[in-house]
């Protein structure tokens, strides 16, 4: 309860993503879509900030292959 939710943490990551500059790659992006989570995260209570910085935790490279698996490629 209270806090920012999640889905307004993503909105801000989508929009982020999308009005990057073209230029930037998408290790570039995904940090800074990484670092406006985390900045998000200090606005949450005391009691939920560790939580919220470990979901902010996973590296670019363990996303991508993450995300490579998913997607069955």
């Amino acid at each position: 309860a209270g806090g920012v939710p999640l889905s307004r943490i993503l909105v801000w990551s989508w929009l982020l993503y999308f009005t990057a500059l073209p230029g930037c790659t998408d290790r570039q992006i995904y940090g800074a879509i990484q670092s406006n989570q985390r900045n998000e995260c200090f606005r949450l209570p005391e009691s939920q900030i560790s939580q919220c910085l470990e979901r902010t935790g996973v590296s670019y490279d363990q996303y991508e292959l993450e995300r490579t698996e998913s997607l069955g490629k």
